[in-house]
């Protein structure tokens, strides 16, 4: 047992290495220009970054646009998930063919549609000066809105397509029998469904959250210089003021933020378990 684990060991030794080299070694490198000023090691830097009222803008506009695209995606998700995995085999089939299709589509082509949808001549506002909401096209553009939106456009199908693979092992009985006990749909799900699936939940939670702190081509060009997100100003950072030290700031709180997202999202499942 010991010889083949070590064996094993070696096999994959030179894939780590190489994997260190290439993935961890250079960010590693990039986080630490963060902690080094002039020399020294240091918390000046961050201090400096929170120290600026647009800075601190930026950062919670960002947390709360990722916070609010996961919830409404897991919202979504639960429900169009549990709609593929009722129907039969052959049409399920096709369902999750046509969640999986918008992944095949480049996101800067997806970004640029909403453009034409949520211009000032878009379908939008032909159908809301058509129905008499409004007199004149409202701004949608350039909003935190717009941002909002193509985001959850963006991201859905992973929450989708996590929340289908962890309904499928949802045991089949279980739904029927809750619903035989006398339990609402609200208490099936909170009580069954959720505690069943919260796997799932959390990886698909994962990637969107991430997905939305971390994504530069939706914010760029739906939010524009008016609703700047951390990828933006770190961009800007990089390629106009050229500061590496405060665009090292702002990966490093991307990848932390990212990490705790994770970890709160398995210790609410966790708890929710328990209880």
């Amino acid at each position: 047992m010991f010889q083949n684990r070590a064996e094993a060991l070696a096999l994959a030794l030179p894939a780590a290495i190489f994997a260190a080299l290439v993935f961890i070694v250079p960010v590693l490198l990039l986080l630490s220009e963060g902690f080094k000023v002039a020399e020294q090691w240091t918390l000046s830097a961050f201090v400096d970054f929170f120290s600026q009222p647009l800075n601190r803008t930026v950062f919670l506009r960002t947390l709360k646009l990722g916070a609010m695209v996961t919830l409404v995606a897991a919202v979504i998700g639960y429900a169009t998930a549990y709609a593929i995995v009722s129907l039969p085999a052959g049409a399920k089939g096709r369902m999750i063919g046509l969640v999986v299709l918008p992944l095949m589509i480049s996101p800067v082509a997806r970004t640029y549609a909403w453009i034409v949808i949520l211009g000032r001549t878009g379908i939008v506002n032909q159908a809301l000066m058509a129905i008499g909401l409004t007199d004149e096209p409202i701004r949608i553009l350039f909003t935190e809105t717009a941002v909002f939106i193509g985001l959850l456009q963006l991201f859905l199908p992973l929450m989708v397509i996590s929340l289908i693979s962890a309904l499928e092992n949802l045991p089949r009985d279980a739904v029927p029998a809750a619903r035989v006990l006398g339990a609402n749909w609200f208490q099936v799900f909170w009580k069954v469904i959720l505690p069943l699936t919260r796997e799932g939940l959390v990886v698909g939670g994962t990637l969107v959250f991430t997905g939305s702190m971390t994504a530069y081509i939706t914010p760029a060009i739906l939010g524009g210089s008016k609703v700047l997100m951390l990828e933006t100003l770190l961009y800007q950072q990089v390629t106009v003021a050229n500061n590496f030290v405060s665009a090292s700031v702002i990966a490093f709180i991307l990848i932390i933020m990212s990490v705790a997202a994770n970890i709160l999202l398995k210790r609410i499942a966790t708890a929710r378990n328990r209880t």
